[in-house]
């Protein structure tokens, strides 16, 4: 299927000059995955001098999928057991990486991990302001994240995204940019397919 880029992120294109190029990515489904719902998911990833931008757009028949109500935004756990869209920021040349989630409730998680799904701790410095727009056939989530005062913070850093799909009928599907063999693990490094220099 070709990329159709959706109307609402390509704005962000055509942002002032001391931005980064925008990225825009298409993510994959699982081959063990099955989401009829669903059409295709984009995300735009753009930095800045102390943050980043990610936003996604799910678009499909949103009618058949299980999206989490609004609710004022705040953080939480298991975000990734519904609908939820992640970001994996990874050190370059380091096993360090965090686990960011945004829920379509505007929810939100931040976890550091010493190594692979070791060492887990949340990061309450970081607490991104998430917006969520949605229409019949589209659900877009779009999240400012601040780095600055992390060990992130004008690093060169490896970017996985990936999301995942839960519809009305009570499955689930997993979709990233790329995926590892075997079951889906959006921590596995082969995620990791975005190479993003610091600023």
């Amino acid at each position: 299927m070709s990329l159709e880029i959706p109307r609402k992120i390509v704005r962000y294109e055509r942002r002032d000059e001391r931005y980064n190029t925008a990225m825009l990515r298409a993510l994959h489904l699982h081959p063990d995955s099955v989401c009829t719902a669903v059409q295709g998911i984009y995300v735009q990833l753009e930095r800045r001098a102390r943050d980043i931008v990610i936003d996604y757009v799910i678009r499909g028949s949103m009618a058949e999928l299980q999206i989490p109500q609004l609710s004022p935004p705040r953080t939480a756990d298991e975000l990734w057991r519904h609908t939820c869209c992640e970001a994996f920021l990874v050190k370059q040349d380091d096993d360090v990486y965090y686990e960011l989630n945004f829920s379509p409730s505007s929810e939100w998680a931040a976890y550091r991990f010493d190594a692979y799904r070791t060492g887990m701790k949340v990061v309450a410095t970081i607490a991104p302001s998430i917006e969520i727009h949605r229409r019949d056939d589209e659900l877009q989530i779009l999240a400012f994240v601040e780095l600055g005062g992390t060990e992130l913070e004008a690093k060169t850093l490896r970017v996985g995204l990936s999301a995942v799909i839960e519809e009305r009928i009570g499955r689930t599907s997993y979709w990233a940019l790329a995926h590892a063999p075997g079951k889906p693990d959006f921590h596995r490094a082969e995620s990791f397919a975005i190479e993003f220099p610091a600023n």
